[in-house]
């Protein structure tokens, strides 16, 4: 319903219209009226109202007056001027304010209604139209993250943004090109999986303020962040990430943090935190790698192919086949490219192989051992892939029949959790993934989803429902509004009995009546 205050210096009119107009009829409800255009505003300022029908004429500030302080301070009401015969030049300049509508007096109930509807459908387009762009907004905020972390990626690994790309991006992520950054390389240590690698991101974002973006790459997690902190405390934060992840995993990370820099050249201090933590054979596992540790600051200008190994490591590790084949042909092709010597070659061949195998059973491991003599004698690129093409394979569909198994166990996890907290009203897969388990929601939803066969959400719900079932069964004389709250509904009890109804076909009340 839309709120309307009447206005006009006449009471007789006032009281005229009041009564005469069917305003429930026509979408409105009365609000309240005034006698001139002083109290009127009073009353805009306090009941903040959809609609105005004013009249034009009043002592003190008149209608075109009341317009015009109205349209700038509460531009999304509406007006309908109430205008005599020869005043309706003068309410005419009330159009540079937007009013469309003036009702000739004397005026009858028709002629308000048919006013009425059109400014009722006029604020009906306007709330869509807002709500439209308010809805696009909260998707762009949604997305924007997984967008940051992609131009991450794309520019730390290969791909060239020009000057142009970059105004736009640094305008959407709201920071300068000049902006002084670092990196952080993480690089878990023992046996883990990927969202392990998305549990260290988001606990380093949750206790790193600097943060400007985050992603994982191959089986590494990346931040970048501000350069806003003496090296001292940065390091202590970086100490605290481990001390948090140790805690909540029982694994440790090797991290490598690269020098301040612009943020242009984040390719290069990427590359120098892969250097770094190549380092991390000289070192126990765990702890933090700089450039100064290794002496290298210069970038690289070796020739030898970019490819990074853990493009090919992560889908095997998981078992992805189609993504693991894709990511070992693409490092033949750059192999192609680069033309190095036969045994360079051959030494870039039998280093992925060598990581490969280490993601073999353990039973497997000595058989994939004695085979290296086999392509150290390949005879061509050609059949080193072919023999890669068939280790990457049994080693995959290894993975993934044992990876599904694991999967259970996190999913089982999550209905342990989802038990546990009925009671929160707060619980959701955002909580779960954010505050519980250090995942990503998307993943997790996912994942929920193919082993349960529905949505995380929905889950909730049903365990909500069952279990108020069981306890209406158990105690007939038990409240709606003290089972609502216990399950997770807050002081909401009218929701709770319309989910109540959606699932089991009858309200709270009725079912107790049963």
């Amino acid at each position: 319903m839309n709120r309307v205050l009447l206005v006009d210096d006449e009471r007789i009119i006032l009281e005229g219209i009041s009564q005469m107009v069917d305003w429930q009829a026509h979408g409105a409800v009365l609000e309240g009226t005034a006698k001139n255009g002083t109290e009127a505003y009073a009353r805009i300022q306090a009941t903040n109202p959809d609609i105005v029908i004013s009249d034009i004429r009043m002592p003190g500030m008149d209608g075109l007056e009341l317009v015009a302080r109205a349209s700038e301070s509460h531009p999304h009401i509406k007006f309908i001027i109430l205008s005599g015969f020869g005043e309706f030049e003068y309410a005419s300049k009330a159009m540079q304010y937007g009013v469309k509508h003036y009702l000739l007096k004397p005026t009858n109930e028709a002629k308000i209604a048919e006013a009425l509807t059109e400014v009722g459908e006029e604020l009906d387009r306007e709330r869509h139209r807002q709500s439209f762009v308010a809805g696009m907004k909260h998707r762009f905020e949604k997305v924007l993250p997984h967008v940051k972390e992609q131009v991450l990626k794309e520019f730390v690994t290969n791909k060239t943004y020009g000057k142009r790309d970059w105004d736009y991006y640094s305008e959407l992520f709201e920071f300068g090109m000049d902006l002084q950054v670092r990196l952080l390389l993480f690089q878990l240590e023992g046996d883990y999986d990927h969202e392990h690698l998305f549990a260290v991101k988001n606990i380093a974002q949750d206790i790193l303020r600097t943060t400007l973006l985050g992603t994982t790459i191959g089986h590494h997690a990346l931040i970048l962040i501000e350069d806003a902190m003496p090296p001292d405390e940065l390091q202590a934060k970086i100490g605290e990430i481990r001390h948090v992840f140790q805690g909540y995993y029982r694994m440790d990370a090797t991290i490598a943090l690269s020098e301040a820099g612009p943020i242009s050249r984040a390719r290069a201090l990427y590359r120098e935190t892969l250097h770094s933590l190549k380092y991390r054979f000289y070192l126990d596992e765990g702890g933090l790698i700089t450039p100064r540790d290794t002496g290298w600051y210069a970038e690289s200008g070796s020739r030898a192919p970019e490819f990074d190994e853990e493009r090919l490591i992560l889908p095997v590790r998981s078992g992805n086949v189609e993504d693991a084949m894709a990511a070992l042909s693409e490092f033949f092709h750059e192999l192609k490219q680069a033309q190095l010597e036969t045994e360079v070659t051959l030494s870039y061949v039998i280093g992925t192989y060598m990581s490969l195998i280490r993601l073999a059973e353990p039973e497997r491991v000595n058989a994939c051992y004695q085979r290296i003599p086999e392509l150290v004698q390949a005879k061509s690129l050609q059949a080193a892939q072919a023999f890669l093409e068939e280790t990457v394979r049994e080693i995959a569909e290894t993975r993934y029949d044992r990876n599904k198994a694991k999967y259970t166990a996190i999913v089982r996890k999550m209905i342990g959790i989802v038990e546990e907290n009925l009671h929160n009203a707060a619980l959701s897969l955002q909580m779960v993934a954010g505050e519980m388990l250090y995942m990503n929601p998307d993943y997790l939803g996912k994942l929920f989803k193919k082993e349960t066969g529905e949505k995380f959400s929905n889950y909730v719900m049903k365990t909500r429902i069952r279990l108020a079932e069981e306890r209406m069964a158990e105690n007939p004389d038990l409240k709606v509004f003290e089972l609502a709250e216990s399950l997770g509904f807050g002081d909401n009890p009218q929701y709770f009995s319309q989910v109540f109804k959606k699932f089991t076909g009858r309200t709270p009340s009725e079912y107790l009546k049963s």
